[in-house]
């Protein structure tokens, strides 16, 4: 068995990944789901997208989702978010901002089947949740909500 843990940290590369979608971190992982963590694995695209309650035309959004144990590895131009979700910063994102590439420090939790990111482990600035067939993803401070559909199912396992 291949645990989580036994596969190195990614990070974004210098100026963010360019092209292409680099290839799957977690790809090589065996160890099941932890108890308690929604399977949101997968390839997701944006379909429906809100700002302060209105409608936004940028569905362009494309986000890749690995899951192994109770690690998540989140990849959308031009960043790769790797981390353990285990409430702890030393173990959560530490990386940059795909916003202004400024350096992030983020405690990850999952919370009643949520996927919680706390920057500096303070409030809560983004969540991720199934809502039936749909990865729903907020910013918080920006009262963005993205609505996904899974367009490929390649990373889900039994």
């Amino acid at each position: 068995m291949v645990l989580a843990r036994e596969i190195p940290v990614a990070h974004t590369p210098e100026g963010g990944w360019k092209d292409e979608m680099p290839p799957p971190v977690l790809a090589g992982c065996t160890e099941p789901l932890a108890p308690g963590v929604a399977d949101m694995r997968g390839l997701w695209k944006a379909h429906a997208v809100e700002m302060n309650g209105e409608p936004v035309d940028d569905l362009s959004h494309v986000e890749r989702v690995e899951q192994c144990g109770n690690r998540v590895v989140i990849t959308s131009a031009p960043i790769i978010h790797d981390m353990v979700c285990d409430g702890t910063l030393e173990n959560g994102v530490n990386d940059v901002s795909g916003f202004n590439w400024q350096p992030i420090n983020v405690a990850a939790t999952w919370e009643d089947g949520k996927h919680v990111l706390r920057p500096n482990n303070e409030v809560i600035a983004v969540t991720r949740e199934l809502d039936g067939d749909e990865l729903v993803w907020v910013i918080v401070p920006l009262k963005r909500v993205t609505r996904m559909r899974r367009i490929d199912t390649d990373l889900v396992r039994e």
